[in-house]
């Protein structure tokens, strides 16, 4: 999430285009649609792909060697970390803009035309944007997708050329205050020409293209060129024994997970955190017009990435307090949220910077990475391997992931990176990490809507790799960025994926995840039975404040090599640094936020445990609670969270499929709703109790104490 502004590029294309609506209104007031029939259309079709997953090479040596840790708890002093190669660029703010492409905006008090007024009337801008950004959809921005993608097909088959397009987009976008100028050139020109290559080559309307990338909340539309089915090899599935309790005292792996770093090389202390931009806190935020909008010293709350200092200091502490860490999940989303701004070349040079501090900083330490959405440029275009033409491919970001990433992989994963970024490596002896590149199922990634069927074939390999894990007894982790179950994974890739993890559920003990910035799981259960669950998705908190969030990381304890090992987690905890604190007082302190048995009295963290919490917080206020604080990291600012909101958080801990709530979450709801009833009625009852008792009071005492109605909250979900 961070997800949050990641759906910028949607935002600005579908706001704008939403705007272009004049020409919906105008086929019913003799101004109807003229096509240029005479333009020749692009007939595209989906070239071959002959890759062949029985030749590529497996990872089947042991790539881990444990060192012996005799006290764990006792960790010897490290020493100090080297600091980021500096390259902080001199940025000046551009108030004239006089550099922008086109022309400046609408001058203040000067009115819109009157269709923009007709249009701003028709369509609630405010909560598209609210929705897009936080990936909860509803019909109000259905609608929104549906006219801005057929006013763009519109233009394209009417003849208008990329130019033309490109700045109309940006024009609208600045003349009705989408963004600052600067970021409306910086997402038209990024984004257009990719968007429009790619609706010039597809055979959808609005419906389909709609329902494909919003999901259920824009209609079940059948759409023949997205819906596709893996294949599973005709070996029967197991039987499925019940998991043992992990063993106490039992060798362990201590892992550590850090996603969403989001560094900002350019992020500035005293600039102005309340910017009316993507990302603040940077020179060309401006001034803070105020002492309370200046960017704190070791982040901010606000719109805001993380600041080197903060980056070097979790690094630092980390190293020092976990000296006996066995290998290391990094989960994707290394550069910053300026997504308007973003080039190839600079985001490479995060890569390279963050990968030598992590080799650094943790010497001879396994690291197991994963792609994130925020990697290329722009954020994310994840192209297939068949898009393979110099400009627009992909293999600028994966032939140098697979060089960055050879410190800590065999040289047997790298074809699978340099075709799709994904891979496998056996780490000890019957335990298999496997990361995927989860992009191939984010909605955002318009290249998908030219064929989601597969991309890349990951999935096919995946089943692959797992029959092949099966069949050798090994126990297997995942890892990604995108969980499967969030509304920016698509719906029949997730399908796809919800299938695979039910049928290799005793190969498969733990799936680890981050995108979200917050603390957070998944669950997975039997798709034809709901009673059973399959699997556990861990969800790790973001190193990014990004925002209103603390800082983050986690540590998990695997079960390890023994005789009778399960390789589940067997316990993890929740790392933060209070950033109101840090800033206050110039001392970041990371501390530990809670350890998840002790917190939930859990006795294992096995699937089913993990389900049975759930029903817990349905029924338990003051569990789900505790549960809500965890997941904002214990953020001081966090919004209240009313019945609604708990029945949504609840439900996307049940949803490890996406875009299908109502078959997971009817009982949870239920549950909800009946102990919300049972609450108000308490109330009532008390009230009128209560006003009972000081009624029979006043007759004995007339100085009774007056009752006020309790205070309203505003209820903010996200």
């Amino acid at each position: 999430m961070t997800t949050r502004w990641h759906t910028l590029r949607w935002r600005v294309l579908v706001s704008v285009t939403i705007l272009l609506s004049l020409s919906l209104t105008q086929v019913t007031e003799g101004f109807p649609f003229v096509f240029n029939t005479n333009r020749k259309v692009i007939n595209w079709t989906v070239p071959e792909d002959n890759w062949e997953i029985h030749s590529v090479p497996r990872s089947i040596t042991p790539h881990v060697e444990l060192k012996k840790y005799p006290n764990r708890t006792n960790p010897d002093p490290g020493q100090s970390d080297e600091e980021f190669l500096a390259r902080l660029r001199n940025l000046k703010r551009n108030d004239t803009m006089a550099r922008m492409l086109w022309y400046d905006t609408t001058p203040d008090g000067l009115s819109y035309p009157p269709f923009v007024d007709k249009a701003l009337k028709l369509f609630n801008l405010k909560q598209v944007a609210f929705e897009i950004e936080n990936s909860v959809m509803s019909k109000v921005s259905c609608t929104a997708c549906k006219a801005g993608a057929g006013l763009l097909q519109h233009y394209i088959r009417a003849g208008k050329t990329k130019g033309e397009i490109i700045k109309l987009i940006y024009e609208f976008c600045v003349n009705l205050n989408i963004q600052s100028p600067r970021v409306c050139e910086g997402v038209s020109t990024l984004f257009g020409s990719e968007v429009i290559y790619v609706l010039q080559r597809v055979n959808l309307g609005p419906d389909e293209i709609c329902s494909f990338v919003i999901g259920d909340a824009c209609g079940d539309v059948y759409n023949p060129y997205h819906e596709w089915e893996v294949i599973f090899p005709p070996v029967p599935k197991p039987p499925v024994a019940e998991l043992s309790m992990p063993k106490e005292a039992a060798p362990f792996f201590k892992v550590l997970h850090i996603s969403d770093t989001h560094y900002d090389p350019h992020y500035v202390e005293g600039s102005n955190a309340n910017c009316n931009e993507p990302l603040c806190c940077r020179l060309s935020s401006g001034r803070p017009s105020n002492p309370n909008d200046a960017a704190g010293k070791w982040g901010d709350y606000r719109k805001c990435d993380t600041p080197k200092r903060t980056v070097d200091n979790m690094l630092e502490h980390i190293a020092d307090t976990h000296k006996d860490i066995d290998y290391i999940l990094w989960t994707g989303d290394l550069p910053p949220h300026d997504v308007w701004n973003q080039t190839k070349e600079e985001n490479l040079e995060i890569i390279k910077e963050t990968v030598r501090q992590m080799s650094e900083k943790f010497p001879g330490v396994p690291i197991f990475p994963a792609l994130g959405n925020h990697e290329s440029a722009p954020v994310n275009s994840f192209p297939p391997p068949y898009v393979n033409q110099v400009d627009i491919s992909i293999a600028w970001l994966y032939d140098e992931l697979d060089v960055q990433w050879r410190r800590w992989l065999p040289q047997s994963v790298s074809h699978t990176v340099r075709r799709g970024a994904f891979y496998s490596v056996l780490v000890r002896p019957g335990f298999r990490i496997i990361s995927l590149n989860m992009n191939y199922c984010n909605n955002k990634n318009w290249w998908l809507l030219l064929n989601s069927t597969d991309p890349a074939t990951e999935l096919q390999w995946f089943i692959y790799e797992l029959q092949s894990a099966e069949f050798s007894n090994e126990k297997v982790h995942v890892i990604g960025h995108i969980p499967p179950g969030h509304p920016d994974c698509l719906k029949v890739w997730s399908r796809n994926f919800y299938r695979i993890i039910s049928r290799y559920e005793s190969t498969i003990t733990a799936q680890f995840y981050g995108h979200t910035h917050f603390d957070e799981f998944e669950m997975f259960y039997d798709p034809h039975d709901l009673s059973h669950p399959t699997s556990i998705a861990y969800i790790g908190p973001s190193v990014s404040p990004y925002y209103d969030l603390n800082p983050g990381y986690r540590i998990y304890y695997v079960d390890g090599d023994h005789d009778t090992t399960t390789r589940l987690v067997v316990d993890h905890e929740s790392w933060i640094m209070n950033l109101k604190e840090a800033n206050l007082y110039d001392y970041p302190i990371w501390y530990k936020l809670y350890t998840t048995r002790a917190a939930y009295n859990m006795k294992a963290l096995r699937p089913v445990d993990w389900s049975n919490l759930i029903d817990e917080m349905a029924d338990n206020q003051e569990l789900f609670d505790l549960y809500y604080k965890n997941y904002w990291k214990n953020s001081p600012i966090r919004p209240v969270c009313d019945a609604e909101c708990r029945k949504r958080m609840l439900c996307d801990c049940k949803s490890g499929r996406s875009h299908d709530r109502k078959h997971f979450c009817q009982d949870v709801e239920a549950k909800v709703d009946d102990g919300s009833s049972k609450s108000w009625k308490s109330w009532l009852y008390r009230g009128l109790t209560n006003s009972e008792e000081n009624r029979a009071a006043s007759a004995a005492d007339t100085t009774t104490e007056k009752w006020t109605a309790p205070d309203v909250l505003y209820i903010y979900t996200r």
